[in-house]
């Protein structure tokens, strides 16, 4: 009974906390007004460093707690079972702490990566049609992996959390952070080029987000999730190929000028 509790008190929190990120990002959205065209065309959103970073992880945090919950949740129960038989108990989010990390690391390369976009765009003075364009072929970039076999293998182990407990345990608080981190690989072997589909979709897009979440979401927990995955890939692949032929579909295209960056 308590353990039930206990696994339901988790996942309130986890929801409470998504949730509140969620709405911070509308607000943020929202809050951006006519600015919004320059903002979404910017790959860094017009932020520096720290900023960009405090926003990816609230985004983090809205997309992938809901996703990551399974896990977390098999985790706890594993433990709870331990605490019973009076072994050593590591709170789950111990294995949470690791799990975001990974994708506070990953938040530290998307910057690095859209801000050297950002100067080279500046320095070649691209224009928007081209930036379009790459944009198109990084949709069909997403796609194809959407069909890989790499796709497959790192699905494969966030779709089962009792497979991943059983063959990747550890034990203690180190063990624990370990666990989280080798998750959250996996986790971001999924779902990297879906976050990478978001800059041409814009970054701070929350509708795209919204689309991406429930998308990760459906490939983990239905039994149909590994369809769901190769048809999304065959989507952004028609999709990526319409920018490509009609730069006009990006939401981030702007009709006049040379690309500006921030």
């Amino acid at each position: 009974m308590v353990q039930t509790l206990q696994r339901y008190v988790i996942l309130v929190l986890l929801i409470a906390i998504a949730a509140a990120a969620w709405t911070l990002l509308i607000w943020q959205q929202t809050g951006m007004g006519a600015d919004m065209p320059m903002e979404m065309s910017s790959l860094t959103m017009g932020m520096k460093a720290p900023l960009f970073l405090a926003v990816w992880m609230i985004m983090m945090i809205a997309m992938m707690f809901p996703t990551a919950a399974p896990m977390i949740l098999t985790f706890h129960r594993v433990q709870a079972g331990k605490q019973g038989r009076g072994e050593t108990f590591v709170s789950s989010w111990v294995f949470v702490a690791g799990y975001m990390l990974v994708w506070g690391v990953m938040g530290v390369m998307a910057f690095a990566g859209a801000a050297g976009a950002e100067m080279l765009a500046g320095h070649v003075g691209l224009s928007t049609v081209t930036a379009a364009r790459i944009g198109g072929a990084l949709l069909m970039l997403g796609g194809a992996y959407q069909l890989s076999p790499l796709k497959d293998l790192c699905l494969a182990k966030c779709r089962t959390p009792i497979g991943f407990i059983l063959t990747s345990w550890r034990d203690g608080y180190w063990g624990a952070v370990r666990m989280g981190l080798e998750h959250g690989l996996f986790c971001l072997g999924c779902c990297w080029l879906l976050f990478l589909a978001l800059f041409p979709l814009g970054i701070m897009n929350v509708a795209a987000m919204a689309v991406v979440t429930l998308l990760i979401f459906a490939e983990k927990t239905l039994p149909s999730g590994n369809g769901i995955a190769k048809l999304s890939g065959i989507a952004l692949l028609l999709y990526g190929a319409a920018v490509l032929a009609f730069p006009q579909a990006l939401p981030t295209f702007e009709p006049v000028g040379a690309m500006t960056m921030n």
